[in-house]
Protein backbone atom coordinates (compact mmCIF):
# COMPACT_ATOMS: atom_id res chain seq x y z
CA UNK A 1 0.00 0.00 0.00
CA UNK A 2 2.70 2.38 1.05
CA UNK A 3 5.65 2.35 2.75
CA UNK A 4 6.68 4.47 6.33
CA UNK A 5 10.38 5.01 6.85
CA UNK A 6 11.02 5.22 10.65
CA UNK A 7 13.45 7.55 12.64
CA UNK A 8 15.19 9.74 9.93
CA UNK A 9 12.80 10.77 7.82
CA UNK A 10 14.89 8.24 4.86
CA UNK A 11 12.63 9.34 2.15
CA UNK A 12 15.15 8.02 -0.24
CA UNK A 13 15.00 4.76 1.74
CA UNK A 14 11.44 4.78 1.12
CA UNK A 15 11.59 4.74 -2.30
CA UNK A 16 14.59 2.33 -3.21
CA UNK A 17 13.00 -0.31 -4.21
CA UNK A 18 11.30 -3.58 -3.14
CA UNK A 19 14.25 -4.84 -1.39
CA UNK A 20 12.83 -1.79 1.51
CA UNK A 21 9.50 -4.42 1.39
CA UNK A 22 8.52 -6.52 3.83
CA UNK A 23 7.15 -9.77 2.51
CA UNK A 24 4.26 -11.75 4.37
CA UNK A 25 5.48 -15.14 5.95
CA UNK A 26 4.58 -17.63 5.21
CA UNK A 27 3.72 -15.84 1.43
CA UNK A 28 0.06 -16.60 0.85
CA UNK A 29 -0.38 -18.68 -2.08
CA UNK A 30 -3.57 -20.86 -1.94
CA UNK A 31 -3.61 -20.75 1.96
CA UNK A 32 -6.29 -21.67 4.59
CA UNK A 33 -7.52 -20.59 7.76
CA UNK A 34 -10.82 -21.12 9.79
CA UNK A 35 -11.50 -17.58 8.07
CA UNK A 36 -10.67 -17.41 4.95
CA UNK A 37 -8.96 -19.21 1.91
CA UNK A 38 -6.28 -17.11 0.03
CA UNK A 39 -5.60 -17.96 -3.63
CA UNK A 40 -3.29 -17.00 -5.90
CA UNK A 41 -4.48 -15.74 -9.15
CA UNK A 42 -3.00 -13.96 -12.73
CA UNK A 43 -4.78 -12.16 -15.40
CA UNK A 44 -3.87 -11.15 -18.32
CA UNK A 45 -4.74 -7.29 -19.37
CA UNK A 46 -4.27 -5.11 -21.98
CA UNK A 47 -2.09 -1.73 -20.94
CA UNK A 48 -0.52 0.88 -22.74
CA UNK A 49 -0.36 -0.93 -25.65
CA UNK A 50 0.84 -4.33 -24.24
CA UNK A 51 -0.21 -7.31 -23.09
CA UNK A 52 0.85 -8.32 -19.14
CA UNK A 53 -0.09 -10.67 -16.43
CA UNK A 54 -1.25 -9.11 -13.03
CA UNK A 55 -0.40 -10.93 -9.92
CA UNK A 56 -2.56 -11.17 -7.29
CA UNK A 57 -4.04 -12.53 -4.38
CA UNK A 58 -7.86 -13.55 -3.52
CA UNK A 59 -9.23 -13.52 -0.05
CA UNK A 60 -12.42 -15.34 0.08
CA UNK A 61 -14.18 -15.65 3.57
CA UNK A 62 -15.56 -18.83 4.97
CA UNK A 63 -19.01 -19.04 3.99
CA UNK A 64 -19.02 -16.80 1.02
CA UNK A 65 -20.47 -18.39 -2.26
CA UNK A 66 -22.81 -17.90 -4.49
CA UNK A 67 -25.72 -18.16 -2.37
CA UNK A 68 -24.02 -16.06 0.37
CA UNK A 69 -22.33 -13.29 -1.68
CA UNK A 70 -20.36 -10.04 -0.04
CA UNK A 71 -18.95 -6.93 -1.23
CA UNK A 72 -15.45 -6.84 -2.29
CA UNK A 73 -12.17 -4.39 -1.82
CA UNK A 74 -9.53 -3.92 -4.53
CA UNK A 75 -6.28 -3.62 -2.71
CA UNK A 76 -2.58 -2.24 -4.61
CA UNK A 77 0.73 -1.19 -3.27
CA UNK A 78 2.99 1.46 -2.83
CA UNK A 79 5.53 2.43 -5.19
CA UNK A 80 8.03 0.00 -5.65
CA UNK A 81 6.17 -2.73 -3.39
CA UNK A 82 3.77 -5.56 -4.45
CA UNK A 83 0.79 -7.27 -3.21
CA UNK A 84 3.35 -9.35 -1.13
CA UNK A 85 3.96 -6.47 1.16
CA UNK A 86 3.37 -6.52 4.97
CA UNK A 87 0.26 -4.03 4.59
CA UNK A 88 -1.25 -5.16 1.84
CA UNK A 89 -1.84 -8.43 3.35
CA UNK A 90 -2.62 -7.12 6.67
CA UNK A 91 -5.60 -4.86 5.19
CA UNK A 92 -6.49 -8.28 2.84
CA UNK A 93 -6.72 -10.50 6.26
CA UNK A 94 -8.60 -7.78 8.31
CA UNK A 95 -11.54 -7.64 5.19
CA UNK A 96 -11.34 -11.20 4.63
CA UNK A 97 -12.18 -11.59 8.79
CA UNK A 98 -14.45 -8.89 8.99
CA UNK A 99 -16.51 -10.42 5.91
CA UNK A 100 -15.17 -8.98 3.04
CA UNK A 101 -13.69 -10.43 -0.56
CA UNK A 102 -10.20 -8.90 -1.18
CA UNK A 103 -8.38 -8.98 -4.31
CA UNK A 104 -5.25 -7.83 -3.54
CA UNK A 105 -3.15 -6.92 -6.59
CA UNK A 106 0.70 -5.53 -7.99
CA UNK A 107 0.52 -2.64 -9.46
CA UNK A 108 1.74 -2.41 -13.00
CA UNK A 109 5.50 -2.47 -13.18
CA UNK A 110 5.76 -4.25 -9.80
CA UNK A 111 6.06 -7.57 -8.15
CA UNK A 112 4.90 -10.38 -10.85
CA UNK A 113 2.54 -7.63 -12.80
CA UNK A 114 3.80 -6.72 -16.31
CA UNK A 115 3.73 -3.25 -18.06
CA UNK A 116 5.42 -0.46 -18.23
CA UNK A 117 5.05 2.17 -14.50
CA UNK A 118 2.86 4.74 -15.92
CA UNK A 119 2.28 6.61 -12.65
CA UNK A 120 -0.96 5.63 -12.45
CA UNK A 121 -2.20 6.81 -15.58
CA UNK A 122 -6.04 6.35 -15.79
CA UNK A 123 -6.22 5.30 -19.11
CA UNK A 124 -3.22 2.16 -18.60
CA UNK A 125 -3.35 1.75 -15.11
CA UNK A 126 -6.95 2.53 -13.92
CA UNK A 127 -8.18 0.64 -17.22
CA UNK A 128 -6.16 -2.49 -16.13
CA UNK A 129 -7.49 -2.02 -12.82
CA UNK A 130 -11.39 -2.27 -14.21
CA UNK A 131 -10.31 -5.42 -15.84
CA UNK A 132 -9.88 -6.62 -12.32
CA UNK A 133 -13.52 -5.32 -11.65
CA UNK A 134 -14.78 -7.18 -14.22
CA UNK A 135 -13.52 -10.49 -12.62
CA UNK A 136 -15.22 -9.57 -9.39
CA UNK A 137 -18.41 -8.89 -11.54
CA UNK A 138 -18.26 -12.35 -13.07
CA UNK A 139 -17.97 -10.68 -16.45
CA UNK A 140 -14.42 -12.42 -17.13
CA UNK A 141 -12.24 -15.19 -15.20
CA UNK A 142 -8.65 -15.56 -14.19
CA UNK A 143 -6.38 -16.95 -16.62
CA UNK A 144 -6.70 -20.52 -14.88
CA UNK A 145 -10.67 -19.69 -15.27
CA UNK A 146 -11.33 -19.09 -12.08
CA UNK A 147 -14.95 -17.37 -11.52
CA UNK A 148 -15.68 -14.86 -9.27
CA UNK A 149 -19.73 -15.59 -8.26
CA UNK A 150 -19.61 -15.08 -4.97
CA UNK A 151 -19.68 -11.06 -4.93
CA UNK A 152 -22.39 -9.06 -4.27
CA UNK A 153 -23.24 -7.30 -7.22
CA UNK A 154 -25.46 -3.88 -8.17
CA UNK A 155 -26.32 -5.36 -11.47
CA UNK A 156 -24.93 -7.47 -13.69
CA UNK A 157 -21.40 -7.38 -13.98
CA UNK A 158 -21.49 -4.60 -11.61
CA UNK A 159 -20.12 -5.66 -7.97
CA UNK A 160 -20.68 -4.37 -5.05
CA UNK A 161 -16.61 -2.92 -4.87
CA UNK A 162 -14.34 -0.74 -2.98
CA UNK A 163 -10.34 0.01 -2.99
CA UNK A 164 -8.15 1.30 -0.56
CA UNK A 165 -4.30 1.72 -1.07
CA UNK A 166 -1.86 3.96 0.13
CA UNK A 167 0.85 6.67 -1.90
CA UNK A 168 1.15 4.78 -4.93
CA UNK A 169 -2.07 2.55 -4.27
CA UNK A 170 -3.78 5.69 -3.42
CA UNK A 171 -4.16 7.39 -6.66
CA UNK A 172 -4.96 3.98 -8.87
CA UNK A 173 -8.32 4.26 -7.14
CA UNK A 174 -9.20 8.12 -8.03
CA UNK A 175 -7.60 6.88 -11.80
CA UNK A 176 -9.87 3.55 -11.36
CA UNK A 177 -13.15 5.48 -10.42
CA UNK A 178 -12.91 7.76 -12.66
CA UNK A 179 -13.21 5.41 -16.00
CA UNK A 180 -15.47 2.76 -13.70
CA UNK A 181 -18.04 4.14 -12.36
CA UNK A 182 -18.67 1.02 -11.01
CA UNK A 183 -16.31 1.37 -8.40
CA UNK A 184 -18.64 2.67 -5.16
CA UNK A 185 -15.82 3.28 -2.22
CA UNK A 186 -12.46 4.77 -2.05
CA UNK A 187 -9.73 5.45 0.41
CA UNK A 188 -6.86 7.37 -1.24
CA UNK A 189 -4.38 7.62 1.38
CA UNK A 190 -1.34 9.92 1.61
CA UNK A 191 -1.36 10.17 -2.81
CA UNK A 192 -0.75 12.98 -4.74
CA UNK A 193 -3.29 15.48 -6.26
CA UNK A 194 -1.16 17.01 -8.87
CA UNK A 195 1.96 15.38 -9.89
CA UNK A 196 3.61 18.63 -11.15
CA UNK A 197 3.26 20.18 -7.56
CA UNK A 198 4.25 17.66 -6.07
CA UNK A 199 7.64 16.99 -7.97
CA UNK A 200 8.21 20.07 -8.83
CA UNK A 201 6.61 22.11 -6.32
CA UNK A 202 5.67 26.39 -6.65
CA UNK A 203 3.70 27.62 -3.77
CA UNK A 204 3.16 30.79 -5.24
CA UNK A 205 0.22 32.25 -7.50
CA UNK A 206 0.55 31.71 -11.61
CA UNK A 207 1.78 28.80 -14.12
CA UNK A 208 4.97 29.84 -13.35
CA UNK A 209 7.09 25.51 -12.83
CA UNK A 210 8.36 25.66 -9.14
CA UNK A 211 11.70 24.17 -7.44
CA UNK A 212 12.96 20.59 -8.32
CA UNK A 213 12.09 18.11 -5.35
CA UNK A 214 15.26 16.36 -6.47
CA UNK A 215 15.86 13.81 -3.80
CA UNK A 216 12.49 12.68 -4.23
CA UNK A 217 11.98 12.21 -7.61
CA UNK A 218 15.09 10.68 -8.55
CA UNK A 219 15.26 8.24 -5.71
CA UNK A 220 11.92 7.63 -7.12
CA UNK A 221 13.28 7.20 -10.56
CA UNK A 222 16.36 5.12 -9.85
CA UNK A 223 13.96 2.77 -8.09
CA UNK A 224 11.65 1.82 -11.10
CA UNK A 225 14.49 2.25 -13.52
CA UNK A 226 16.94 -0.28 -11.48
CA UNK A 227 13.93 -3.30 -11.04
CA UNK A 228 14.98 -4.93 -14.50
CA UNK A 229 18.35 -5.60 -12.66
CA UNK A 230 16.86 -6.64 -9.25
CA UNK A 231 13.56 -7.87 -10.17
CA UNK A 232 14.44 -11.79 -10.95
CA UNK A 233 12.76 -13.27 -13.94
CA UNK A 234 11.21 -10.23 -15.12
CA UNK A 235 8.42 -10.06 -17.67
CA UNK A 236 9.47 -9.02 -20.81
CA UNK A 237 6.38 -6.78 -21.19
CA UNK A 238 8.11 -4.35 -18.28
CA UNK A 239 11.12 -3.60 -20.63
CA UNK A 240 10.54 -0.39 -22.30
CA UNK A 241 14.51 0.68 -24.06
CA UNK A 242 18.09 1.05 -23.23
CA UNK A 243 16.90 4.78 -22.79
CA UNK A 244 14.06 4.36 -20.76
CA UNK A 245 14.27 0.77 -19.34
CA UNK A 246 10.90 0.57 -16.93
CA UNK A 247 9.24 3.78 -17.15
CA UNK A 248 6.28 5.03 -19.81
CA UNK A 249 8.66 7.16 -22.06
CA UNK A 250 6.96 10.34 -20.71
CA UNK A 251 8.07 9.39 -17.53
CA UNK A 252 10.98 9.11 -18.48
CA UNK A 253 11.14 12.61 -20.55
CA UNK A 254 9.81 14.58 -17.77
CA UNK A 255 12.18 13.60 -15.06
CA UNK A 256 15.41 14.04 -17.52
CA UNK A 257 13.59 17.79 -18.31
CA UNK A 258 13.51 18.56 -14.25
CA UNK A 259 17.13 17.13 -13.79
CA UNK A 260 18.19 19.32 -16.94
CA UNK A 261 18.24 22.50 -14.38
CA UNK A 262 16.14 24.16 -17.36
CA UNK A 263 12.68 25.46 -18.24
CA UNK A 264 12.26 26.29 -21.65
CA UNK A 265 8.76 27.15 -22.20
CA UNK A 266 7.22 24.64 -24.58
CA UNK A 267 9.53 21.49 -23.34
CA UNK A 268 8.41 22.55 -19.79
CA UNK A 269 4.78 22.90 -20.05
CA UNK A 270 5.10 19.27 -22.03
CA UNK A 271 6.70 18.07 -18.82
CA UNK A 272 4.06 19.29 -16.96
CA UNK A 273 1.04 18.99 -18.73
CA UNK A 274 2.18 15.30 -18.79
CA UNK A 275 2.51 14.86 -14.94
CA UNK A 276 -0.90 16.36 -14.67
CA UNK A 277 -2.65 14.48 -16.98
CA UNK A 278 -1.80 11.19 -14.66
CA UNK A 279 -2.72 13.22 -11.62
CA UNK A 280 -6.17 13.80 -9.96
CA UNK A 281 -6.65 17.45 -10.55
CA UNK A 282 -7.09 16.57 -14.15
CA UNK A 283 -9.60 14.03 -13.86
CA UNK A 284 -11.20 14.64 -10.27
CA UNK A 285 -14.87 15.61 -12.15
CA UNK A 286 -14.98 11.91 -13.08
CA UNK A 287 -14.50 10.83 -9.82
CA UNK A 288 -18.22 9.85 -8.14
CA UNK A 289 -17.45 7.40 -5.65
CA UNK A 290 -18.00 8.10 -1.80
CA UNK A 291 -14.21 9.26 -1.19
CA UNK A 292 -12.50 8.74 2.30
CA UNK A 293 -9.42 10.81 2.25
CA UNK A 294 -6.27 10.16 4.92
CA UNK A 295 -3.54 11.98 4.55
CA UNK A 296 0.14 12.37 6.49
CA UNK A 297 1.36 15.48 8.41
CA UNK A 298 4.92 14.69 8.75
CA UNK A 299 5.22 14.16 4.83
CA UNK A 300 7.33 16.44 2.29
CA UNK A 301 5.91 14.26 -0.77
CA UNK A 302 2.86 14.43 -0.82
CA UNK A 303 1.78 17.41 1.70
CA UNK A 304 -1.86 18.17 3.77
CA UNK A 305 -2.52 20.87 0.40
CA UNK A 306 -2.98 18.10 -1.60
CA UNK A 307 -5.67 16.04 0.11
CA UNK A 308 -7.07 19.32 0.80
CA UNK A 309 -7.39 20.19 -2.78
CA UNK A 310 -8.64 16.55 -3.58
CA UNK A 311 -11.18 16.80 -0.74
CA UNK A 312 -12.44 20.93 -1.86
CA UNK A 313 -12.86 19.38 -5.15
CA UNK A 314 -14.91 16.74 -4.63
CA UNK A 315 -16.72 18.49 -2.15
CA UNK A 316 -17.83 21.51 -4.90
CA UNK A 317 -19.01 18.61 -7.16
CA UNK A 318 -21.05 16.63 -4.66
CA UNK A 319 -19.22 14.17 -4.29
CA UNK A 320 -19.41 12.49 -0.62
CA UNK A 321 -15.89 12.75 0.92
CA UNK A 322 -14.57 13.15 4.14
CA UNK A 323 -11.12 13.69 5.79
CA UNK A 324 -8.59 12.84 7.52
CA UNK A 325 -4.85 14.20 8.84
CA UNK A 326 -3.09 11.57 10.58
CA UNK A 327 0.22 12.05 12.30
CA UNK A 328 2.75 10.17 9.99
CA UNK A 329 3.20 10.16 6.34
CA UNK A 330 6.01 9.51 3.83
CA UNK A 331 8.47 11.99 5.61
CA UNK A 332 8.82 9.17 8.33
CA UNK A 333 8.14 9.20 12.27
CA UNK A 334 8.88 6.95 15.40
CA UNK A 335 10.21 3.74 14.75
CA UNK A 336 6.62 3.08 15.89
CA UNK A 337 3.21 4.94 15.34
CA UNK A 338 2.32 6.77 18.28
CA UNK A 339 -0.32 5.47 20.69
CA UNK A 340 -3.81 4.95 19.18
CA UNK A 341 -2.37 5.51 15.54
CA UNK A 342 -2.98 3.35 12.46
CA UNK A 343 -0.49 1.06 11.87
CA UNK A 344 -1.50 -1.36 9.08
CA UNK A 345 1.33 -3.64 9.32
CA UNK A 346 0.32 -4.44 12.90
CA UNK A 347 -3.54 -4.87 11.71
CA UNK A 348 -4.72 -2.16 14.25
CA UNK A 349 -7.44 -1.34 12.05
CA UNK A 350 -10.49 -2.71 14.33
CA UNK A 351 -8.28 -0.64 17.14
CA UNK A 352 -7.59 2.86 15.60
CA UNK A 353 -9.27 5.94 15.29
CA UNK A 354 -8.56 6.10 11.82
CA UNK A 355 -8.97 2.26 11.10
CA UNK A 356 -12.42 2.47 12.49
CA UNK A 357 -13.03 5.60 10.33
CA UNK A 358 -12.00 3.58 7.20
CA UNK A 359 -14.26 0.27 8.27
CA UNK A 360 -17.04 2.10 9.05
CA UNK A 361 -17.16 3.84 5.39
CA UNK A 362 -16.58 0.43 3.47
CA UNK A 363 -19.76 -0.80 6.34
CA UNK A 364 -21.46 2.07 4.51
CA UNK A 365 -20.64 2.41 1.11
CA UNK A 366 -20.34 -1.58 0.60
CA UNK A 367 -22.86 -3.40 2.74
CA UNK A 368 -25.12 -0.29 2.73
CA UNK A 369 -25.37 0.13 6.49
CA UNK A 370 -27.36 3.39 6.13
CA UNK A 371 -26.87 3.74 10.21
CA UNK A 372 -22.93 3.39 10.49
CA UNK A 373 -21.42 6.65 11.40
CA UNK A 374 -19.25 7.55 9.25
CA UNK A 375 -17.27 10.28 11.31
CA UNK A 376 -17.04 14.57 10.78
CA UNK A 377 -16.01 16.11 7.55
CA UNK A 378 -12.95 16.87 9.15
CA UNK A 379 -10.46 15.26 12.10
CA UNK A 380 -6.97 16.07 12.60
CA UNK A 381 -4.00 14.58 14.85
CA UNK A 382 -3.31 17.20 17.93
CA UNK A 383 0.76 15.54 18.45
CA UNK A 384 0.51 17.45 22.61
CA UNK A 385 -2.47 15.58 23.55
CA UNK A 386 -1.23 12.35 25.58
CA UNK A 387 -4.53 10.26 25.55
CA UNK A 388 -4.34 8.43 22.73
CA UNK A 389 -7.99 8.26 22.69
CA UNK A 390 -8.52 11.83 22.41
CA UNK A 391 -5.54 13.07 20.21
CA UNK A 392 -7.98 13.63 17.21
CA UNK A 393 -10.25 16.97 16.99
CA UNK A 394 -12.88 17.06 14.38
CA UNK A 395 -14.43 19.93 12.86
CA UNK A 396 -17.24 20.20 10.51
CA UNK A 397 -14.98 22.49 7.58
CA UNK A 398 -11.12 23.64 7.17
CA UNK A 399 -10.04 26.28 9.61
CA UNK A 400 -10.09 29.86 7.63
CA UNK A 401 -7.19 32.01 7.63
CA UNK A 402 -8.42 33.74 10.66
CA UNK A 403 -4.76 35.95 12.49
CA UNK A 404 -2.43 38.54 10.56
CA UNK A 405 0.95 39.22 11.31
CA UNK A 406 2.91 41.69 9.48
CA UNK A 407 6.58 41.81 8.15
CA UNK A 408 7.98 45.07 10.15
CA UNK A 409 11.57 46.46 8.92
CA UNK A 410 13.41 46.13 12.24
CA UNK A 411 13.11 42.10 11.94
CA UNK A 412 9.55 41.53 13.95
CA UNK A 413 6.39 40.05 13.29
CA UNK A 414 3.58 42.16 14.46
CA UNK A 415 -0.12 41.85 14.67
CA UNK A 416 -0.93 45.39 14.03
CA UNK A 417 -0.13 47.07 10.75
CA UNK A 418 0.83 50.58 12.62
CA UNK A 419 3.31 48.55 14.83
CA UNK A 420 5.24 48.14 10.94
CA UNK A 421 8.87 50.20 11.14
CA UNK A 422 10.49 51.68 8.27
CA UNK A 423 13.45 49.37 7.22
CA UNK A 424 14.45 46.70 5.08
CA UNK A 425 16.12 42.69 5.15
CA UNK A 426 18.24 41.44 2.07
CA UNK A 427 20.11 38.65 1.69
CA UNK A 428 21.72 36.70 -1.05
CA UNK A 429 21.93 33.27 -2.29
CA UNK A 430 25.40 31.34 -3.07
CA UNK A 431 26.27 28.95 -5.80
CA UNK A 432 25.90 25.96 -3.47
CA UNK A 433 22.77 25.31 -0.99
CA UNK A 434 23.33 26.96 2.11
CA UNK A 435 19.53 26.01 3.77
CA UNK A 436 18.68 22.59 4.87
CA UNK A 437 15.04 21.20 5.58
CA UNK A 438 15.77 17.60 5.07
CA UNK A 439 17.60 15.05 3.41
CA UNK A 440 16.28 11.73 2.31
CA UNK A 441 19.98 10.25 1.56
CA UNK A 442 20.35 9.83 5.38
CA UNK A 443 18.50 6.83 5.63
CA UNK A 444 20.44 4.96 3.65
CA UNK A 445 23.78 6.02 4.76
CA UNK A 446 21.95 4.81 8.42
CA UNK A 447 23.17 8.44 9.69
CA UNK A 448 20.89 10.95 11.15
CA UNK A 449 19.27 14.26 9.40
CA UNK A 450 21.29 17.39 10.19
CA UNK A 451 18.49 19.69 11.80
CA UNK A 452 16.73 22.07 9.67
CA UNK A 453 19.48 25.71 9.32
CA UNK A 454 19.72 28.54 7.45
CA UNK A 455 23.32 29.92 7.05
CA UNK A 456 23.62 33.97 8.05
CA UNK A 457 23.48 35.96 5.03
CA UNK A 458 21.27 33.92 2.98
CA UNK A 459 18.16 34.36 4.75
CA UNK A 460 15.61 36.77 5.73
CA UNK A 461 13.70 36.61 9.31
CA UNK A 462 11.12 37.99 11.12
CA UNK A 463 10.20 36.88 14.96
CA UNK A 464 7.50 37.64 16.96
CA UNK A 465 7.02 38.47 20.54
CA UNK A 466 6.53 35.64 23.13
CA UNK A 467 3.35 34.52 22.40
CA UNK A 468 0.44 35.66 25.60
CA UNK A 469 -1.44 32.76 24.71
CA UNK A 470 -1.19 29.06 22.94
CA UNK A 471 -1.99 29.08 19.43
CA UNK A 472 -3.10 26.13 17.53
CA UNK A 473 -2.12 26.06 13.73
CA UNK A 474 -4.14 24.20 12.03
CA UNK A 475 -3.91 24.23 7.96
CA UNK A 476 -2.00 26.25 5.51
CA UNK A 477 -0.60 29.74 6.32
CA UNK A 478 -0.53 32.41 3.56
CA UNK A 479 1.90 34.88 2.88
CA UNK A 480 1.61 38.19 0.17
CA UNK A 481 4.72 39.27 -0.17
CA UNK A 482 7.02 41.71 -2.34
CA UNK A 483 10.52 41.87 -3.12
CA UNK A 484 13.34 43.65 -5.15
CA UNK A 485 15.88 41.54 -6.94
CA UNK A 486 17.30 43.66 -9.95
CA UNK A 487 18.97 40.97 -11.08
CA UNK A 488 16.09 38.79 -10.95
CA UNK A 489 14.07 41.68 -13.35
CA UNK A 490 16.59 41.62 -15.88
CA UNK A 491 16.91 37.73 -16.23
CA UNK A 492 13.45 36.78 -15.53
CA UNK A 493 11.86 37.20 -19.02
CA UNK A 494 14.72 35.22 -20.96
CA UNK A 495 12.33 32.62 -22.16
CA UNK A 496 13.60 30.33 -19.48
CA UNK A 497 11.54 29.88 -16.27
CA UNK A 498 15.42 28.96 -14.56
CA UNK A 499 16.15 32.43 -14.62
CA UNK A 500 13.59 33.52 -12.79
CA UNK A 501 14.02 34.54 -8.60
CA UNK A 502 13.49 30.93 -6.47
CA UNK A 503 13.09 31.27 -2.48
CA UNK A 504 11.69 29.07 0.15
CA UNK A 505 8.77 30.10 2.72
CA UNK A 506 8.76 28.51 6.22
CA UNK A 507 7.87 28.97 9.66
CA UNK A 508 9.24 28.39 12.53
CA UNK A 509 8.39 27.72 16.37
CA UNK A 510 10.90 29.11 18.64
CA UNK A 511 11.30 28.14 22.13
CA UNK A 512 12.00 30.85 24.90
CA UNK A 513 15.75 28.86 25.52
CA UNK A 514 16.22 29.48 21.62
CA UNK A 515 15.84 25.86 20.13
CA UNK A 516 13.93 26.38 17.03
CA UNK A 517 11.15 23.67 15.51
CA UNK A 518 10.79 23.40 11.76
CA UNK A 519 7.37 21.63 11.95
CA UNK A 520 7.89 18.45 10.02
CA UNK A 521 10.61 19.74 7.86
CA UNK A 522 8.15 21.63 5.43
CA UNK A 523 9.13 24.09 3.24
CA UNK A 524 7.03 25.97 0.74
CA UNK A 525 9.59 26.64 -2.61
CA UNK A 526 8.87 29.32 -5.19
CA UNK A 527 9.91 31.13 -7.96
CA UNK A 528 8.56 34.04 -8.36
CA UNK A 529 6.62 35.03 -11.41
CA UNK A 530 7.41 38.12 -11.99
CA UNK A 531 9.35 40.27 -8.91
CA UNK A 532 8.10 43.47 -10.16
CA UNK A 533 4.47 42.62 -8.63
CA UNK A 534 3.48 41.36 -5.11
CA UNK A 535 2.76 37.89 -4.84
CA UNK A 536 0.66 35.04 -2.53
CA UNK A 537 2.45 31.97 -1.11
CA UNK A 538 0.66 29.14 0.50
CA UNK A 539 2.71 27.48 2.49
CA UNK A 540 1.96 23.19 3.34
CA UNK A 541 -0.36 22.85 5.60
CA UNK A 542 0.05 21.76 9.42
CA UNK A 543 -0.83 20.62 12.86
CA UNK A 544 1.18 22.52 15.30
CA UNK A 545 0.35 24.21 18.77
CA UNK A 546 2.80 27.01 19.45
CA UNK A 547 2.71 27.49 23.64
CA UNK A 548 2.57 30.46 25.10
CA UNK A 549 5.89 32.10 25.35
CA UNK A 550 7.15 30.42 22.08
CA UNK A 551 7.32 33.01 18.93
CA UNK A 552 6.89 32.27 15.52
CA UNK A 553 9.25 33.10 13.24
CA UNK A 554 8.76 33.50 9.39
CA UNK A 555 12.08 32.81 6.70
CA UNK A 556 12.13 33.44 3.21
CA UNK A 557 15.52 31.56 2.59
CA UNK A 558 17.98 31.50 -0.68
CA UNK A 559 18.17 27.97 -1.41
CA UNK A 560 17.24 24.51 0.30
CA UNK A 561 19.11 21.43 -0.75
CA UNK A 562 16.18 19.03 -1.10
CA UNK A 563 15.19 21.34 -3.85
CA UNK A 564 17.48 22.64 -7.20
CA UNK A 565 17.05 26.37 -6.42
CA UNK A 566 18.18 29.73 -7.87
CA UNK A 567 20.66 29.89 -11.77
CA UNK A 568 22.90 32.62 -10.97
CA UNK A 569 23.45 34.86 -7.98
CA UNK A 570 20.44 37.47 -7.40
CA UNK A 571 20.34 39.73 -4.26
CA UNK A 572 16.75 40.03 -2.39
CA UNK A 573 15.62 42.91 -0.80
CA UNK A 574 12.70 42.89 1.59
CA UNK A 575 11.23 46.58 2.13
CA UNK A 576 8.83 47.05 5.11
CA UNK A 577 6.56 50.42 5.49
CA UNK A 578 3.65 50.49 7.75
CA UNK A 579 1.18 50.53 4.23
CA UNK A 580 3.19 48.69 2.34
CA UNK A 581 4.99 45.35 3.67
CA UNK A 582 3.99 41.86 3.81
CA UNK A 583 1.66 39.75 5.60
CA UNK A 584 1.12 36.70 6.96
CA UNK A 585 -2.40 35.06 7.58
CA UNK A 586 -2.65 31.78 9.97
CA UNK A 587 -5.30 29.52 10.61
CA UNK A 588 -5.86 29.44 13.94
CA UNK A 589 -8.02 26.75 15.17
CA UNK A 590 -10.39 27.56 18.07
CA UNK A 591 -9.77 24.40 19.77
Amino acid sequence: MFRRVPGSRAALALALGAALTVPLAPTARAAATDRYTVTALKFTVQAGGRSCAVDADLYRPAGVDGSHPAPAVLVTNGFGGSKSDAETGAVGKVLAQRGYVALLYSGLGFGGSGCLISLDDPDIDGRAASRLIDFLGGRTTADDGTRADFVTLDSAGDPRVGMIGGSYGGAIQLATASVDHRVDALVPMLTWHDLAYSLDPNNATGTVPGAFKWQWTNGFYLSGESQPLTVPNLDPSRINSLTCLHFATRACAMVHRLDSGSYPAAETAESLAYAQSVSPVSYLDRVKAPTLLVQGQADSLFNLNEATATYETLKAQGTTTKMIWQSWGHSGGKTDPAAGELDIARGNLETSYVGRRILAWFDRYLRGHEGVDTGPAFAYYRDWITDPDSTYATADRLPALTETLYLSGDGKLVDNRKKVALGSRTYRNWPVSTSHSENSVTGILGVPDPAPYDTRGTYAAWTSEPLTRTTDVVGAPRATLEVVSPVAERTQDSGDAADKLVLFVKLYDIAPDGTSTLVHRLVAPVRVPDVTRSFTVTLPGIVHRYPKGHRLRFVIAASDDAYFGNRGIKPVTVVSAPGDTGVLELPVSGG
